[in-house]
């Protein structure tokens, strides 16, 4: 017999919110100003440089272990976000494209989904197009105002520190397999 109690999830989400996310099948997510906190940082010869965050790419994680596809469309393409997606096992992105809703509508199709079944997570006026057509849309509370206006869900945590890991344990709570997910984390 265990001497460890079982732990008990602490986050709590709004019933509206959970509503929202329950039928989430794909999730959509942009990279600067989500995945990261926004900054664009070069080296002297011009890389690319981006600064992730574990929680964010272990929600990722979790999301596929449920059966969400997390898929990326950015308007920036680098080495250090390919590997970074890589690393996830995230397969499906579109890099490089500042019209991301045909991407987007591309995706949809090819997995035999609509909108209905879709979240997005994005913070500036390129998103726009995917947050009002996703079931779920979600914004960093550092994202711009108008779009911070359409937003059915505003995580408390910022862009690029853990506002992705709260929208993935959101989704992954109205799935209701977050408790579960976590007992086996603490065995």
């Amino acid at each position: 017999m265990s001497d460890v109690s079982p732990l008990l999830p602490v986050a709590r989400f709004s019933p509206d919110a959970l509503a929202l996310a329950k039928p989430v099948k794909v999730f959509f997510f942009d990279v600067d100003g989500v995945l990261t906190d926004g900054s664009l940082w070069f080296s002297e010869t011009g890389e690319s440089l981006k600064r992730f965050n574990t929680l964010d790419g272990h929600g990722l994680k979790l999301l596929m272990r449920a059966g969400v596809t997390p898929v990326v469309i950015s308007g920036r393409d680098s080495p250090a976000l390919r590997n970074r997606l890589a690393a996830l096992g995230i397969t499906q992105a579109v890099l490089g494209t500042e019209d991301k809703r045909p991407a987007a509508d591309a995706v949809l199709q090819s997995m035999a989904l609509t909108w209905a079944d879709a979240a997005a997570m994005g913070d500036d006026w390129p998103d726009l197009p995917l947050l009002r057509r996703a079931h779920l849309s979600c914004v960093p509370a550092t994202g711009h105002p108008d779009v911070l206006a359409v937003a059915n869900y505003v995580p408390q945590a910022g862009a690029g520190q853990g506002a992705v890991r709260e929208c993935c344990d959101l989704v992954l709570t109205a799935r209701g397999v977050y408790a579960e997910l976590l007992g086996e984390a603490a065995i």
